[in-house]
């Protein structure tokens, strides 16, 4: 195997945004530092499941829109 090509990796401080943290190893910065995160699974609505606007500018919604009254007629 060969020598020195593996990152560092050491133990760090993770500050998530309701201010609780956990210590993991990482490559991020030095042995002891802090790495505070601005998005976090507490705060980001992907995770949160935040405001969903659904936008009807879709094919099938201008479909609907153009032609929803259409009916089609009987061929007798």
């Amino acid at each position: 195997m060969k020598q020195d090509i593996h990152p560092d990796y050491h133990m760090i401080t993770v500050r998530l945004t309701d201010g609780s943290s956990f210590e993991t190893r990482s490559t991020w910065g030095k042995s002891g530092d802090e790495l505070r995160l601005e998005v976090d699974p507490l705060s980001h609505p992907a995770w949160t499941g935040g405001a969903q606007k659904l936008i009807e500018a879709g094919q099938l919604s201008r479909f609907r829109k153009r032609f929803g009254d259409f009916k089609a007629g009987s061929s007798s």
